[in-house]
C-alpha cells in the first residue's frame, strides 16, 4: 500500500509537472533580458555545472552582455555584471529590489524572518538595522571593543606558534582555521563577552560544532529552492540536519541569555556587551514600535557569529594566498609594517590608517576574491521596467560582485593582484563605489561592514607583522590551485597551508 501511494504521488507531480512546462499558457508578453536557452522544468542548471557558478555566469557576458537572463529550475533570474548596471540598479531601483529571496533552510527555526541580513524589507527590518547603525557598529563602539580583539589575536598568534612548533619540519599550518577560531571568539567576547572556542567547556564546543552544521547547511545547494514542488521530501535532508543544528544552537544561546538575565535580576554586573544593547529593545515582538521578542534576539545572536566568523577567515586566507604567489610584495607590506610600528611593539587598530599599503592589499583582495560573490540575492517586489527590460514580480536578483570586481572596463590587468592600483585612488568597497561591491550596496549593504573592515586589517596585519611565511617547497606559487569553493563564503578549493617562522625582531 505505502509504494502504491508513493507511485500515485509520483506521477501525479510528473504529470502537473510536464501540463505545467509543455501545454500552452497565456501570460503577458515581457521584454527579458538576453540569456541562455534552458531546458523544459531544468532551465538553465546544466549551464551552471560545477563548483564555480558565479565564473561560468561572468564568462556569459561576452555573449549576451552586461545582464544575463536565466530559470533555475522555476526560478526567474536576472544576474547584473557591470558595475553601470549595478549602478542603475542601487541607485534608481534600491526599494524595487529591496526584498529577499529566501532559501528553504533559512525558513527553519524562522531563522529569515529575526534576520537582519534576510528579513524583508519593511518596518521589522528597519528596526533591525537601526539597532546595527545606531547602537552597535559605530565608530565608537568598535574603538570601545579594541581590547578585545586584541586578545583574540594574541591568541591566535599563540595558536598558530604552537601548531608550528608542534607539526612535522616544513609542514604548513591551516591559515584559515585559526582565523576562523579567533574570529570566533571575537564575535562571542562582542555579543556574550565569552570565548567560545574553549577545549575545556563542553557548552561552548556544542555550540561551535552546532554552528559549523548552520554554516555547512546554508552553504550547500538546495533541490527544494530550484523545485519547490519538491521542498515537502527534503530530498537531501538538508531541512532536517538544519532544524537540529539551529535548534541546538538556539537552546544553548537560550542559556546564555537566561543567565545574562538572571545574573542582572540579582544584581550582578551589568556587561557592556551587544547582548546588553539587545535587551534593551526586549519585547514582545508585537509591540508599537517593534521591539525584539526572545527569539529573534537569539536569531539575532547567530547571525553575528554566521557573518562574523566565515567571511572573515576567508578573506584573510586568500589575501595570504595572493601575497605568498607574489614574494614581492609580502615584502613589501610587511616593510611598510615594520617602518610605521618601529622594533618593539604589536600592531594596533590605530596604527591601520598609517598603512596605505596594507589597506590596498585588504582592498585588492575584495576586489578579486568578494566573500560572497553573488552578494546575498535579491527580490523583485513588482513588475518593473529596468534598462528597457520587463523584469517580471518574484524575479531573483543576482549582482555578481566577482565579475564586476574583475572587469576589463573598470580595471587594468584585471585578473592580476597589483595592491598598487590602490594607492592613488579614491575608490572604497563601502557602497559608494560600484566597481567594488564586495559588501553589497544601498539600503541592504552589509551593516557589519565597519567591523569586518576593522577585522581584516588588524588580523591580516598581525599575522604579517609576527610571522614570516613561505609555502611548501613542493609547492609552486605560479601554479597553486586557485579554485573557489561555494559556501556561505567563497573559500579556496584546496586550503591555504602555509609554513610561519617567528619574527625574532622587527
Amino acid at each position: 500500500m505505502e509504494s502504491l501511494l508513493w507511485f500515485t504521488l509520483l506521477s501525479l507531480t510528473t504529470a502537473l509537472i510536464f501540463f505545467f512546462f509543455f501545454f500552452p499558457r497565456k501570460s503577458k508578453s515581457y521584454k527579458l533580458p538576453p540569456g541562455p536557452p534552458g531546458l523544459p522544468f531544468f532551465g538553465n542548471l546544466f549551464d551552471l555545472v560545477g563548483a564555480e557558478p558565479h565564473k561560468k555566469i561572468a564568462g556569459m557576458k561576452h555573449k549576451y552582455g552586461p545582464i544575463v537572463w536565466l530559470r533555475m529550475g522555476s526560478v526567474k533570474t536576472m544576474v547584473i555584471q557591470t558595475a553601470e548596471t549595478a549602478g542603475e540598479l542601487f541607485k534608481n531601483h534600491d526599494v524595487s529590489f529591496a526584498g529577499r529571496q529566501i532559501v528553504e533552510t533559512s525558513l527553519v527555526h524562522d531563522y529569515a524572518s529575526g534576520s537582519v541580513a534576510l528579513a524583508q524589507y519593511g518596518t521589522y527590518w528597519r528596526v533591525l538595522r537601526r539597532i546595527c547603525t545606531v547602537e552597535m557598529f559605530t565608530t565608537k563602539k568598535i574603538n570601545e571593543t579594541a581590547s578585545i580583539r586584541r586578545k583574540c589575536v594574541d591568541d591566535m598568534i599563540s595558536w598558530v606558534e604552537k601548531e608550528a612548533r608542534e607539526s612535522e619540519k616544513g609542514k604548513g599550518v591551516h591559515v584559515a582555521r585559526f582565523v576562523f577560531l579567533a574570529s570566533f571568539n571575537m564575535v562571542g567576547n562582542l555579543v556574550l563577552s565569552r570565548d567560545l572556542v574553549d577545549p575545556e567547556s563542553k557548552t561552548a564546543t556544542d555550540f561551535f560544532n552546532a554552528m559549523m552544521g548552520i554554516i555547512q547547511w546554508s552553504g550547500s545547494p538546495n533541490v527544494s529552492d530550484i523545485f519547490p514542488w519538491f521542498k515537502w521530501l527534503d530530498v537531501q535532508g538538508l531541512k532536517r540536519k538544519m532544524e537540529r543544528d539551529m535548534g541546538k544552537a538556539i537552546e544553548i544561546a537560550s542559556g546564555f541569555l537566561r543567565e545574562r538575565i538572571e545574573g542582572e535580576q540579582l544584581g550582578g554586573e551589568k556587561k557592556q556587551d551587544f547582548l546588553n544593547v539587545l535587551l534593551e529593545f526586549r519585547g514582545s515582538g508585537k509591540d508599537e514600535p517593534p521591539m525584539l521578542s526572545q527569539h529573534e534576539i537569539l536569531i539575532f545572536i547567530l547571525e553575528m557569529f554566521l557573518a562574523g566568523s566565515e567571511t572573515s577567515s576567508s578573506t584573510i586566507e586568500w589575501a595570504m594566498t595572493e601575497l605568498l604567489r607574489k614574494p614581492k610584495t609580502m615584502a613589501k607590506v610587511k616593510a611598510e609594517i615594520s617602518k610605521v610600528i618601529g622594533s618593539t611593539r604589536k600592531l594596533e587598530e590605530s596604527d591601520i590608517e598609517n598603512l596605505p599599503y596594507l589597506r590596498a592589499v585588504v582592498k585588492e583582495t575584495f576586489r578579486l576574491h568578494p566573500p560572497v560573490p553573488f552578494l546575498i540575492p535579491r527580490n523583485g517586489a513588482e513588475d518593473i521596467k529596468f534598462m528597457g527590460y520587463d523584469i517580471p514580480k518574484g524575479t531573483q536578483v543576482y549582482v555578481n560582485a566577482w565579475a564586476i570586481g574583475r572587469d576589463p572596463q573598470c580595471w587594468e590587468y584585471p585578473s592580476e593582484f597589483k595592491p598598487e592600483r590602490f594607492l592613488d585612488s579614491k575608490i572604497d568597497f563601502k557602497g559608494q563605489h560600484y566597481e567594488l561591491i564586495p559588501f553589497g550596496s544601498g539600503r541592504r549593504i552589509c551593516v557589519g561592514l565597519p567591523l569586518g573592515n576593522r577585522m581584516a586589517h588588524f588580523v591580516l596585519g598581525s599575522l604579517l607583522r609576527e610571522f614570516d611565511w613561505e609555502l611548501d617547497h613542493a609547492i609552486d606559487p605560479k601554479n597553486m590551485d586557485m579554485r573557489d569553493k561555494i559556501g556561505s563564503a567563497v573559500r579556496k578549493l584546496q586550503p591555504l597551508k602555509a609554513i610561519p617562522r617567528k619574527c625574532t625582531k622587527f
